[in-house]
């Protein structure tokens, strides 16, 4: 079997993965993961007790149990591009001999949980709830970097999600990849469920104007206005659809919830969004520690 080089696989002189600074005694088979640093002691906090903490850039880990059950909480930072990153290495910390950079014949599958805020795209999806993403629509490229099996695709909507925004050529092509079942059945009873697009970017990518005039003027009524067999896109974030892809290419089970903390149709934001967050780490943690 051949050997990962360095350059490809990037160690740190203690021999834990380069940004992530992890090793696989830090990582828990089950995985929060959030975009604020934080948040991580918000959620670890309510651990019985904390194992590791470990800091790097804007990647923070706690590892600790909560009711016997092993968990780690992890800051991704903004963006797919950091998405990349924290699933690359979450992976290879588990299923890579750090040692000999060799792949284990033994591959570990992780369940990653991704809790965030968002924007609603539906009227009637209301402040302060929580929506559980069934797809990531990726707006952003970065599985088109990669080679794949494509059956994780869902082909049928990506193609109509093309055809009905008259998507423009030059934008990046998108693609749609469903969340894991069994995490949804663990977690999204009573959840708003719906389709989460993710943009590459905060301001025009989400449609935002400030200075600069949008490509695609009309792209976020369009999104909004889209349904595919009773699939509607319930909301606007930046991670979600790398998380579903990358977990689906290296065997992983992923899930998004996130706290509306704005609704982009009816103009409203939330008066206490700490209070909600709250509200959704703890209904979390108690669902997957009972």
């Amino acid at each position: 079997m051949k050997n990962l080089q360095d350059s490809e696989l990037v160690l740190n002189p203690d021999g834990s993965v380069y940004h992530l600074k992890l090793k696989p005694e830090h990582i828990a088979e089950t995985i929060i993961v959030v975009g604020d640093q934080n948040r991580v002691e918000a959620i670890s906090k309510q651990f019985d007790n904390v194992e590791f903490r470990i800091s790097n850039r804007e990647f923070v880990t706690h590892t600790g149990t909560l009711n016997k059950k092993r968990l780690t909480v992890l800051s991704t930072g903004i963006g797919t591009d950091n998405i990349d990153i924290v699933v690359n290495e979450l992976d290879a910390a588990v299923n890579i001999d750090l040692q000999t950079r060799q792949i284990k014949p033994k591959h570990t599958t992780l369940n990653i949980i991704r809790l965030g805020t968002s924007g609603a795209l539906q009227a009637d999806i209301p402040v302060d709830s929580f929506v559980l993403s069934t797809h990531g629509i990726g707006c952003d490229g970065l599985l088109n970097f990669y080679k794949f099996d494509e059956n994780i695709l869902d082909k049928r909507m990506m193609e109509a999600f093309i055809s009905y925004t008259s998507w423009d050529k030059n934008l990046p092509r998108p693609y749609i990849v469903k969340g894991s079942d069994k995490l949804e059945k663990l977690l999204g009873e009573g959840l708003y469920k719906g389709v989460t697009a993710t943009a590459s970017g905060f301001y025009g990518p989400q449609g935002r104007v400030l200075r600069i005039p949008l490509a695609m003027p009309q792209l976020n009524e369009k999104i909004e206005t889209f349904n595919f067999e009773g699939n509607r896109i319930a909301n606007f974030e930046m991670e979600t659809s790398a998380l579903y892809g990358l977990g689906a290419i290296l065997g992983h089970n992923t899930l998004t919830i996130c706290d509306i903390i704005a609704n982009r149709v009816i103009k409203q934001f939330s008066k206490d969004y700490k209070k909600s967050v709250e509200k959704l780490i703890a209904l979390v943690l108690e669902r997957l520690t009972k």
